[in-house]
């Protein structure tokens, strides 16, 4: 599977690994000498301490990474914004500033914010909606858990990407258990015989690496991935 030049990297829910796939995807490019930039339109938990742009930099080493907004409460944006009592900006902003990033990079990620449909702006716009505004230089990948219940959440995610006429580039597993079980091989083989491919699995733990070992190891959790 080639990627799209922009790439946007959705999960079935929130804490299954979007972060730190989409290091690992900027540590596999940047090996394969592609320039890269990361942009978040939307980060939350900035007063936990919690900067997905922070660790993806710090994972993944030197590239241009961005945050359109940063708000204060470990919460969905809609609700976070109204606590700072500020504006988010609407899906054009973003779509404007990943544009201009991808003038000048040969591939720009865009990490979403919780699943697919969480809501980045006052009107409603969501990941989903930002896919469209981007068209066909924009794809989607589609971050999943491997324990149970996963199947059923991304197929619910893939249906609504489908239902939008939104290309989606595959599905990774996030948090990898290094001694998987039963239930986590079984979804790993119903995933990988599905009709999109499976793209491959990040480690858990993988953001306990140092960052030398994370970058030598990223080009080898997405065999499904031509960089």
């Amino acid at each position: 599977m080639t990627l799209p030049r922009i790439i946007l990297v959705t999960g079935t829910d929130t804490g299954v690994g979007k972060t730190m796939t989409t290091a690992a995807l900027a540590a596999a490019l940047q090996q394969h000498g592609h320039a890269v930039a990361v942009y978040k339109p939307c980060q939350t938990g900035n007063n936990l301490g919690d900067s997905d742009i922070a660790e993806v930099v710090r994972l993944a080493g030197p590239l241009r990474a961005e945050a359109g907004l940063v708000l204060e409460e470990p919460m969905a944006p809609v609700p976070a914004a109204e606590i700072d009592g500020v504006a988010l900006p609407p899906l054009l902003v973003h779509a404007e500033r990943i544009l201009g990033l991808a003038s000048g990079h040969d591939y720009v990620l865009v990490e979403g914010a919780g699943g697919l449909l969480v809501e980045l702006d006052h009107d409603g716009g969501t990941l989903a909606a930002l896919g469209s505004v981007l068209g066909s230089r924009a794809g989607f990948v589609v971050v999943a858990r491997p324990s149970l219940g996963t199947l059923n959440h991304t197929a619910l995610t893939l249906e609504a990407l489908e239902r939008r006429g939104l290309h989606v580039s595959g599905v990774v597993l996030g948090r990898w258990p290094a001694t998987p079980g039963l239930v986590e091989r079984g979804n790993r083989a119903a995933l990988g015989s599905g009709r999109l491919p499976l793209l491959g699995a990040v480690d858990d733990g993988a953001a306990t690496l140092e960052p030398d070992v994370f970058r030598q190891r990223a080009t080898s959790w997405f065999e499904g991935v031509a960089v």
